[in-house]
């Protein structure tokens, strides 16, 4: 997602806050509707959800930055109003049908079982297979991101 005059401003409180030199972030939303996007930054912002899912594809060929270990990234609602900052502490790169349990309730969706979590991502992923023209597999490269919850303050105490 590109960045915009809000998320700008947003980052700029953030920056101070956080006494960084850098404007090194990338603006991100969870899902692929209005509705997904503002009830999966909900999920962060109660601290249910401290992980996300992508397919390694949407990194490839440079179209998006690969997720690294101590990233920036603000996450805005559908409307694109910034929400919050997390930054990255964890990126692996899993088959879809090779995720844990482990993971699956790290991402605080759904009953936050393994088997509600691969159902739902499946669907996802077959709904952004459909979009893109790509082949949707059960053994699809996923990238697996945890993160911690930085700003705003109220949020970063929330585990």
């Amino acid at each position: 997602m590109d960045k915009t005059a809000a998320t700008e401003a947003f980052w700029a409180e953030f920056k101070i806050a956080a006494h960084l030199d850098h404007d090194d972030y990338v603006v991100a939303a969870f899902g692929d509707s209005v509705e997904m996007m503002d009830r999966l930054a909900a999920l962060v912002e109660t601290g249910l959800k401290r992980a996300t899912t992508s397919v390694l594809r949407d990194y490839e060929g440079g179209h998006e930055k690969m997720p690294a270990v101590g990233d920036h990234v603000v996450v805005v609602d559908g409307k694109g109003f910034p929400r919050l900052v997390w930054r990255t502490t964890q990126v692996d790169v899993t088959p879809l049908n090779r995720v844990d349990a482990a993971f699956a309730w790290d991402e605080g969706e759904g009953d936050r079982s393994l088997a509600d979590w691969y159902d739902s991502h499946r669907r996802y992923f077959v709904r952004q297979a459909a979009r893109e023209g790509f082949a949707m597999r059960d053994d699809i490269e996923c990238v697996l991101e945890r993160f911690e919850v930085l700003w705003p303050p109220a949020l970063a105490d929330r585990r």
